[in-house]
């Protein structure tokens, strides 16, 4: 693509990720020249403000994508499935946050930090890999780049914003229930989330490892390109607001010497070290929030193990875990 500006669309406007996409775009400067804001028939007639312009929401059907350039998408599985073939077959490069092309062969898995190249081999259609993937591998890539990384124990602490706006909202009513002496009640997640924590709401397979553990690694080996990556992961939903907690315990290839490994986290893109064990003040959600950087700290070496290291991180899930990674693909196309 070789143009001074863009016809974008925005599939899926009015939800949460949505909006962080409008968010990112005005924030990065990126060169529109004309935006389309698509939603479902009932969000449709809506009006939105971007650059002090008011846009009007337009119902998503399969005529939506004529002149449009990047559609990025933010609408679910299905959503995706049904629209993104017509958003290529009209001429637009399709970028989806959802889950339903990205274990495709021919469906680029994209990280910016950790594998750019690989967005040129998209034929219509690049997938953004899960919130938590993203963040990760984020973090893992300049190890991985000078120590290559053999086996990850992950425990994640996910925020109930990675669910949705309702579940967001059903957190803020359960605190409210609690603080009032009244009895929280649960509706979007199984479990009470106020005051709780609980394995993944996502849904569980045979193996005895839920939907979002699976995710993680199926695609952190594809992202890598590398399926001799070992990885054993615990998804568990916190009462956090924003932003996604992880706990990595890595076995690399050589033994670990700390001074490089943090070297290499200090020069690498979208991270910032957060690692002042005399005040111990690490990674938090609080302050990953609404930030771009993926934050890592704790970074020690296993006690017992000379090639085993233990990092702990915080992204922010609705920016680089969403959409601003699906923007920044956006910037490797043009």
């Amino acid at each position: 693509m070789n143009k001074d500006k863009y016809n974008i669309a925005i599939v899926g406007a009015t939800g949460a990720v949505g909006s962080e996409f409008l968010s990112v775009l005005e924030k990065r400067n990126f060169p529109i020249a004309n935006l389309k804001l698509l939603a479902s028939k009932r969000s449709a007639g809506k009006t939105i403000l971007f650059k002090n312009k008011d846009y009007i929401v337009e119902e998503l059907t399969t005529e939506s994508f004529s002149n449009i350039d990047i559609a990025l998408f933010s609408a679910g599985g299905d959503r995706a499935k049904e629209f993104a073939p017509a958003a290529v077959k009209a001429g637009a490069i399709v970028i989806d946050n959802s889950s339903a092309f990205r274990m495709d062969s021919d469906v680029p898995l994209i990280v910016p930090e950790v594998n750019p190249e690989a967005a040129k081999n998209h034929k219509g259609i690049i997938a953004n890999p899960n919130c938590t993937t993203i963040i990760m591998c984020v973090a893992l890539a300049p190890i991985h780049k000078i120590n290559p990384v053999k086996r990850i124990i992950m425990a994640s602490y996910q925020a109930v914003s990675g669910a949705g706006a309702m579940a967001l909202e059903e957190l803020k009513e359960q605190q409210k229930n609690i603080l009032e002496g009244n009895q929280p009640q649960a509706s979007i997640f199984k479990h009470v989330i106020a005051n709780n924590v609980f394995s993944h709401d996502s849904d569980m397979q045979d193996n005895g490892y839920n939907q979002e553990e699976m995710k993680m690694v199926h695609e952190t080996r594809k992202i890598f390109s590398d399926n001799t990556i070992s990885i054993s992961p615990t998804c568990i939903r916190v009462p956090i607001y924003r932003a996604h907690s992880e706990a990595l315990h890595m076995e690399l290839t050589h033994p670990v010497h700390i001074k490089t490994i943090t070297e290499a986290l200090q020069k690498a893109p979208g991270l910032k070290i957060i690692d002042d064990n005399q005040n111990n003040y690490f990674p938090m959600p609080l302050d990953a929030s609404f930030q771009d950087d993926v934050l890592v700290g704790r970074i020690r070496k296993d006690l017992d193990n000379d090639k085993g290291l233990n990092i702990f991180i915080c992204g922010d899930q609705l920016l680089k875990g969403a959409a601003l990674n699906a923007v920044q693909i956006a910037e490797l196309l043009i």
